[in-house]
């Protein structure tokens, strides 16, 4: 049986306040063994542990602020999650945040506040540094900035997954000078123009993981309705094709990498 991990998942959002735990059943039925749950603010930040839980053996919690979610006053957002880390990973502490995110630039909607984001970015960096967490990376119409940044921490030891990577030839080959860093793949895989298909064999498959980013971003043939993990299956199926193997080795090379980042 599949065993596969979603690495980014968003179950906590409004979307599921409905039917949570028949989403959940349907994700064990697909053969979903865990999923992690990125945070993107505060204000989230209790529905997400909630759901970690009420689901404690499938789901795992990370923190961090999401580039599109900064306040006016940011610091104080930063402030108060840097608190609620140091108090999880202290000495004895409970330890359950498995990484930081996401995080990361976001220019799309909003280009009048990338030093603020990238000010954001480069504290949480920093947190993924002191604590020894994966820092999951999200990058929207911001390659560059994206690259000059990381491009500091290079010698660091920084480690973590690009998050919803769908970029070109070019860009993968650039990333994987990151080598700490998982190509996260997603929904976007299956779009009949998605240039994933061509990209991602110059990617070892050993530096590939898979997402959901539920409840966003369906695969076909759900494209268009709500996302969510079992929904998974189907970006297998497809990176199988792309790759040449099996899906059952898919989804154990793909959760072996995820384990082994995020040292599960």
């Amino acid at each position: 049986m599949k065993r596969l991990i979603d690495t980014h998942c968003h179950v906590y959002d409004e979307a599921f306040r409905e039917d949570l735990p028949q989403v959940m059943d349907r994700a064990r039925q697909a053969g979903l063994e865990l999923l992690l749950l990125p945070a993107v603010n505060p204000q989230t930040l209790n529905d997400l542990l909630r759901v970690c839980d009420t689901w404690p053996d499938l789901c795992r919690p990370m923190i961090g602020l999401h580039p599109e979610d900064l306040a006016a006053d940011f610091h104080s957002q930063l402030d108060g999650l840097k608190t609620i880390l140091d108090a999880d990973m202290r000495e004895g502490g409970p330890h359950r945040y498995i990484g930081i995110g996401e995080t990361g630039l976001d220019l799309y909607w909003d280009k009048t506040r990338l030093n603020d984001q990238i000010e954001s970015f480069r504290v949480q960096i920093e947190w993924a540094l002191q604590y020894d967490l994966p820092l999951i990376i999200h990058s929207r119409e911001s390659f560059t900035q994206l690259v000059d940044v990381l491009s500091d921490y290079r010698s660091r030891g920084l480690r973590g997954i690009f998050h919803c990577f769908s970029g070109s030839a070019r860009e993968a080959e650039t990333l994987m000078g990151f080598e700490g860093f998982m190509f996260g793949i997603g929904g976007v895989l299956t779009y009949k123009k998605s240039t994933l298909p061509s990209v991602l064999p110059l990617v070892p498959l050993d530096r590939v993981v898979l997402e959901t980013d539920c409840p966003y971003l369906s695969p076909v043939p759900f494209r268009g309705k709500r996302n969510e993990p079992s929904y998974m299956v189907n970006t297998a199926e497809s990176l199988a094709q792309v790759y040449g193997i099996g899906i059952d080795d898919i989804a154990r090379i793909t959760s072996e990498n995820a384990r082994r980042l995020f040292r599960l």
